[in-house]
């Protein structure tokens, strides 16, 4: 029971974190759902981004690939060798396109906080900003990526997947249940809370100084940007590949 209780708790945790609001927000009213229209806006701009890029350079594919077909090409490549060093030669297949997605979308959010311009689209009420500069993002993006490790275990060892709580010893059992929750935390907060500084440190000295100054706080945010990206990629092809590997 206290177990079973332990879990309410932590679900009750992470509904609180959801709504957590820094500064004013719009929504949309769909029937009796509240509907975040500002991460909406912004995600959608971002998928629109990341698909017209894909398929502009694409649309006429070469045999010896050129220009952005040899850049898209790369970094297909790049994401491939990532999950295959986090997750396993014979297993990391099937998991490219989804620490693919998840790189992708993180990287082209992080970048549109710094690059464009989303202070010129006027809402009724609160200002656009990247889709990962809120935490309802971030933690959908963690819970997804969860949901993703838990799927790969079970898939591939059956109920035999929860043996992995009672490893080394079932002394343990407490921490690694809690190791599952803290995951998902860690992973939401961090780049949240970095995304969010990005924007903040950029924000001050383009308030104060527009023309000079402020350049080279935006290429440091943008390389910070694109790290954090990485790292939440990294993350998550170790977890799924953590999941799968066999304990002794």
């Amino acid at each position: 029971m206290d177990i079973i209780q332990f879990y309410i708790n932590t679900l009750n945790h992470f509904d609180e974190i959801s709504i957590v609001e820094v500064g004013q927000h719009f929504y949309w009213q769909i029937g009796e759902f509240q509907v975040h229209a500002q991460v909406l806006i912004t995600s959608w701009i971002v998928i629109a981004i990341l698909l017209s890029s894909v398929t502009i350079a694409v649309r006429d594919p070469q045999i010896v690939p050129t220009g952005a077909q040899n850049f898209v090409e790369y970094v297909l490549e790049f994401i491939r060798d990532l999950a295959r060093t986090q997750i396993g030669e014979e297993e990391y297949g099937p998991w490219v396109s989804f620490i693919g997605t998840m790189f992708l979308f993180i990287f082209v959010s992080n970048w549109s906080g710094a690059l464009l311009p989303w202070g010129i689209l006027k809402l009724p009420h609160g200002e656009l900003a990247a889709p990962t500069n809120d935490i309802n993002t971030t933690v959908a993006l963690a819970l997804l990526t969860s949901v993703a490790y838990f799927y790969a275990g079970l898939t591939k060892k059956g109920l035999g997947y929860f043996g992995r709580y009672i490893q080394p010893t079932p002394i343990l059992l407490p921490i690694n249940i809690l190791e599952d929750f803290t995951k998902p935390l860690s992973l939401s907060f961090r780049l949240f809370g970095n995304i969010l500084a990005d924007e903040l440190v950029v924000a001050v000295p383009v308030s104060l100084v527009p023309l000079v100054v402020p350049i080279p706080v935006m290429f440091l945010g943008l390389f910070t940007s694109g790290i954090q990206a990485l790292i939440f990629a990294t993350l998550a092809a170790a977890y799924i590949g953590e999941s799968m590997e066999n304990h002794h």
